[in-house]
């Protein structure tokens, strides 16, 4: 019984994922959500059957029925990684003693996970996503202080500047070339959701793993040390490692510092 019952979330949670490549693909172009599914490469209308979470990437051999043109590994692995993360928060996670507050973290990394893949496939980060994601922080404080008495107070909003304010010196300096405002307004929502003191230290692991992962990339000659890497997905990793491991990364923080 528990084997359906995790299957079920997991197809729930890669359906959604499915409506996620849909926003990633769509947003960053400013195209319209609404509508039927339609191939990228001849426009035809795709059927419900090619349509479902993960199945149909395989059974049509990864390629579209329509012109047989090559399929994305993005669209099931966002589909994959979103079941895997539904059925993680809602059976085990640290919220499964509040409906609300599994919905709200839930929108909250579907966010996330719409801005690491956009950023990442196209260097742009959508202003509606950021909006939607500045919205379920605002929720999920407010679900604090009704579930454990935690009182959203106007030092959020000041945490979210400060924690901006490096990202935007950044983008300033550089007149938009090692950061985007994008980038800006993602850091400041950071700082609102976590706190100014996580904010920071999930941009220390931001600036951490980009530059491993641009290093990586140099070494491998994979890209140039002019070359610009997108900021948005090492963002994200910063403000999900903060979010669900802030403790045991203070922590180690401590040890490693020797304060």
């Amino acid at each position: 019984m528990e084997q359906i019952y995790n299957l079920a979330i997991f197809v729930f949670g890669a359906s959604i994922g499915s409506f996620l490549n849909v926003l990633i693909d769509r947003l960053p172009h400013d195209e319209s959500i609404n509508g039927r599914s339609h191939c990228d490469f001849c426009g035809k209308k795709i059927a419900w059957h090619d349509l479902l979470p993960v199945l149909s990437f395989f059974i049509l051999g990864g390629r579209t029925r329509c012109c047989r043109k090559k399929l994305s590994w993005q669209y099931p692995l966002v589909e994959v990684i979103t079941g895997l993360i539904f059925v993680v928060i809602i059976k085990d996670g640290p919220y499964i003693d509040s409906l609300t507050r599994s919905v709200l973290i839930l929108s909250i990394l579907s966010c996330l996970i719409v801005i690491f893949v956009s950023d990442l496939k196209y260097h742009l980060i959508s202003d509606y996503i950021l909006l939607a994601l500045f919205i379920f922080s605002v929720f999920y404080h407010l679900s604090d202080f009704v579930w454990v008495g935690i009182k959203p107070t106007p030092t959020l909003i000041v945490s979210g500047l400060v924690v901006a304010f490096p990202i935007w010196l950044i983008y300033f300096i550089s007149k938009e070339r090692a950061m985007g405002l994008g980038d800006v307004y993602l850091a400041a929502i950071m700082g609102f959701l976590l706190g100014w003191q996580a904010g920071f230290l999930a941009l220390y692991i931001a600036f951490i793993t980009g530059a491993i992962f641009g290093i990586g990339l140099i070494l491998l000659k994979k890209r140039k040390l002019k070359s610009k890497i997108a900021f948005g997905p090492f963002l994200v990793i910063g403000t999900v490692s903060m979010l669900f491991w802030g403790e045991k990364i203070v922590e180690g923080i401590k040890k490693i510092y020797g304060f």
